[in-house]
C-alpha cells in the first residue's frame, strides 16, 4: 500500500504563487507517474499536470505557462509550482501516484485547499 500526502496549500492573492508537495511511500515511486488533479466546488475533478517516470510532463491548457510539475525520486516527492495564480485556480488539489502499468494500484492523497482571493 502506497501512502500519499499533499501539503502546501493555502490562501493567496491573484498573481501570487504556491508550491504544492506530494510525499509518497514505497520503493517503486520512481517507476510511477505523478499526477496533479483539482476539483472546484460544483465541478468535476480535472487533470492539472502530470510527470512520468521518464520525466515527460503534461499540462492542462488552463495552467500551461504558469504551473510546473516536477519530482525528486531520491526523496519520493512530487511538486507542483503554481505561479500567476488566478481566482479560477481555487480548488482542492490532489496528488495521484499511478502504478497501474506495473500491476499495482493508483493512490490518491487527501487533498489540499488552494484559495485565490479576488
Amino acid at each position: 500500500q502506497v501512502q500519499v500526502v499533499e501539503s502546501g496549500g493555502g490562501m493567496v492573492q491573484p498573481g501570487g504563487s504556491l508550491r504544492l508537495s506530494c510525499a509518497a511511500s514505497g520503493r517503486r515511486f520512481s517507476l510511477y507517474t505523478v499526477g496533479w488533479y483539482r476539483q472546484a466546488l460544483g465541478q468535476q475533478r480535472e487533470l492539472v499536470a502530470s510527470i512520468t517516470s521518464g520525466g515527460t510532463t503534461n499540462y492542462a491548457d488552463s495552467v500551461k505557462g504558469r504551473f510546473t510539475v516536477s519530482r525528486d525520486n531520491a526523496k519520493n516527492m512530487g511538486y507542483l509550482q503554481m505561479n500567476s495564480l488566478k481566482p479560477e485556480d481555487t480548488a482542492v488539489y490532489y496528488c495521484k501516484i499511478d502504478g497501474t502499468a506495473y500491476f499495482d494500484g493508483a493512490y490518491w492523497g487527501q487533498g489540499t485547499q488552494v484559495t485565490v482571493s479576488s
